[in-house]
């Protein structure tokens, strides 16, 4: 396998080169090189693979919940064999650091594994009758349909693993659109289960105009099923066309996570550990900790830690071994960064590190950590998305959790405390779909994955995950 796969559109189980709306250079984040051109599905493309998505539903959904475990196992098998060089794909196109790449590559497999053991337990149940008339009632769950699976540029093999893992257990055939500037991981996620055996037509993968492919693909009479992880603008836009169809939707959107640390915490243990899960994938990630709260008495040794901490991460190519972090995905990341945090300066905020590009080749923007930003700050009411951490300090816990609170995001929410009883009292009152109370791993393939508020709508990962590729169906028998 080459460093960097040839770029294709997969329809049918079939790969082709070439797509009647064109091609896009594939660019590497970390040098501005271009690793390929990916070519684009015009009208032609997608109205193939609907028609192949909707053959493919008709055979896969006959297959018993085990056959279909087998199927998908010996793709995830496939995928832990060929990690190594799956990463490095990743890692090209995507630049997060090669140990990031690596882990993300298997902890997909795990995610897939455990969807298809689900797909084994998704039972039903018998309502007993009313009348003697009636022999039984039987409630069974049925795969939904063809699905639409949209997924961004962040995690390019976890979030299609979730959606695809999901989708395939419960028996229904899926359309995946991969972001257009990481299709690499995708074309290897799908290479896996084509190299398995999996049915043509029960996988497909597509890529094109975003708003082109959304319009065409939920409106088409085969999709039964959409999923997007994506910005909360795009997420409103693509349920609102979900509505006029009627069509099932799960939406994971944007998030802007709050962090409250109490006044009995170990600020250096929180602020050590808050550095890595905040530069990881450096910043872009839609449950990474960005808005630090920290109670008054703990303010200045918390910032000194983390900004000590921000400053000795080592930025650089992902492949490179002693690299920490790598760029951001594109250009428009960068000016993003720099506008986030000139706003914020100009609000009254103090930079304590970094807040600008690094020189030469790529996408590469400095850990940066801002202090005592007022709430007029784009920073504060608009996710960065990137290397940005915002810090904060509190007197009043009440006040604290509201400001928690105030954005109309509820992804994810951390705590962090040594008092139980507080644990569980402010937990349950932070607005988020996840809490993590004195952790930041609230991702796991057993555990759901959702927000509330304008944060998402239903959940990937875990038994709901699964739930929603099903259908829930009444047979009710009479006697003749």
């Amino acid at each position: 396998m080459s460093d960097y796969p040839a770029p294709a559109l997969y329809i049918d189980g079939r790969w082709l080169d070439s797509g009647s709306a064109g091609s896009l250079p594939v660019v590497n984040p970390a040098d501005e090189s271009v690793l390929g051109m990916l070519p684009l599905a015009g009208d032609a493309e997608l109205d193939l693979a609907a028609a192949a998505a909707r053959r493919g539903f008709e055979t896969w959904k006959r297959e018993p919940a085990h056959a279909r475990w087998e199927t998908i196992t010996r793709a995830t098998r496939l995928l832990r064999e060929r990690a190594g060089a799956i990463a490095r794909v990743m890692t090209l196109e995507q630049g997060k650091p090669l140990a990031e790449s690596r882990r993300e590559v298997l902890l997909s497999a795990d995610i897939i594994d455990f969807l298809a053991e689900e797909g084994k337990r998704a039972y039903g149940r018998l309502v007993p009758p009313r009348s003697a008339a009636i022999l039984a009632q039987a409630v069974t769950r049925v795969p939904v349909g063809p699905a639409a699976l949209f997924t961004p540029w962040n995690f390019p093999m976890n979030l299609p693993a979730r959606k695809i893992g999901a989708a395939l257990a419960a028996g229904c055939s899926a359309i995946l659109k991969p972001a257009e500037d990481t299709p690499g991981s995708a074309i290897e996620l799908v290479r896996a289960f084509h190299d398995a055996g999996l049915p043509p037509g029960v996988l497909n993968l597509i890529c094109g105009d975003p708003a082109q492919v959304s319009a065409c693909l939920i409106a088409h009479p085969a999709i039964r099923k959409v999923s997007f992880t994506g910005s909360i603008p795009v997420g409103k836009h693509l349920g609102e066309l979900c509505a006029r169809g009627v069509k099932r939707y799960t939406a994971e959107l944007g998030g802007h996570a709050p962090v409250l640390v109490m006044a009995d915490a170990d600020a250096q243990q929180v602020a050590k550990l808050s550095v890595s899960a905040k530069f990881r994938n450096a910043g872009q990630v839609c449950a990474s900790p960005t808005r630090f709260l920290v109670h008054r008495s703990l303010f200045r040794l918390f910032v000194d830690t983390f900004v000590a901490g921000a400053r000795a991460l080592r930025v650089g190519n992902g492949l490179a071994p002693e690299s920490e972090m790598g760029p951001l995905v594109h250009a428009r990341r960068l000016a993003e960064m720099e506008t986030l945090v000139e706003d914020a300066l100009a609000c009254g905020a103090t930079l304590a590190c970094g807040g600008r590009r690094l020189p030469g080749a790529g996408f590469f923007f400095a850990p940066t950590v801002l202090t005592d930003v007022p709430d007029q700050a784009r920073v504060l009411r608009e996710e960065p998305f990137g290397p940005i951490a915002v810090v904060n300090a509190w007197d009043d816990l009440d006040a604290a959790v509201a400001q928690a609170n105030a954005l109309p995001y509820g992804l994810s929410a951390y705590l962090f405390t040594r008092d139980l009883a507080l644990a569980h009292t402010v937990s349950a009152r932070l607005e988020a779909g996840m809490v993590g109370v004195n952790h930041y791993g609230v991702s796991q393939p057993e555990t759901p994955f959702g927000g509330v508020k304008e944060s998402g709508y239903g959940s990937e990962s875990g038994q709901e995950g699964l739930a929603a590729y099903l259908d829930t169906k009444l047979i009710s028998f009479a006697n003749p």
